[in-house]
């Protein structure tokens, strides 16, 4: 799961890019609001994380902007703004979710997924489809009832075809999703772990599209 972190503030930038990545997902940080529009039309993201106080831009603008462009993708504004007026604003300006600094890191985590089950299509606290299951909580999956082993980057891996579902990712886009914008993975590398997860899943659960990348069905 790929977050997008949108925040000037360089020691709660590092602490949050240190801790949701010990927690699981994969984030890239940017600490200015202008150009995040055409990030998001070229590069794929689960959720992004939004401080409205920026540098060079009111971060409700970013959000206005976004949604203006019809991007969909889940938005949680980050902010030391707590005064209602701000609250509402945000919210019916598109965000899914408002939080004020400072914040609980277990609480953020928790908001994260439930915004990412609620594009999945679920409202409980694990994702299943074809006999496995994946908890988002506690980074746990199961075949058929039966917890299975799995390293972190296959739990990446697994959790953005099964988040993903019905929609075919391409190499990149899993690359992306493991290291960002840090140095990622080879092609060969992504193989092994997709070949690995067709062993503990079953060997159907994740099908190749041949020359354009993997897919779960629905």
């Amino acid at each position: 799961m790929r977050i997008l972190l949108i925040e000037d503030d360089q020691m709660l930038g590092e602490s949050m890019v240190a801790s949701l990545s010990r927690h699981g997902f994969t984030v890239d940080w940017v600490q200015k609001g202008g150009g995040v529009e055409l990030l998001l039309k070229t590069e794929s993201f689960t959720a992004v994380i939004l401080d409205l106080t920026l540098p060079d831009v009111d971060g409700i603008d970013v959000l206005k902007r976004l949604r203006q462009a019809k991007h969909t993708i889940p938005v949680m504004i980050l902010t030391a703004r707590d005064d209602i007026e701000d609250r509402v604003e945000g919210l019916d300006g598109g965000a899914d979710d408002y939080m004020v600094k400072p914040f609980a890191l277990e609480e953020l985590l928790a908001r994260l997924r439930v915004m990412i089950r609620r594009i999945s299509g679920y409202v409980d606290t694990n994702i299943e489809l074809h006999g496995v299951s994946v908890s988002l909580a506690n980074n746990r999956v199961e075949l058929n009832g039966e917890a299975i082993r799995v390293t972190p980057n296959e739990f990446k891996l697994l959790t953005t075809l099964m988040t993903h579902a019905g929609r075919v990712m391409s190499k990149d886009q899993l690359q992306q999703a493991l290291h960002g914008w840090d140095e990622g993975a080879s092609e060969n590398a992504i193989e092994v772990h997709i070949h690995n997860l067709r062993k503990k899943t079953g060997g159907n659960l994740i099908k190749n599209i041949r020359g354009v990348g993997y897919i779960i069905e629905k």
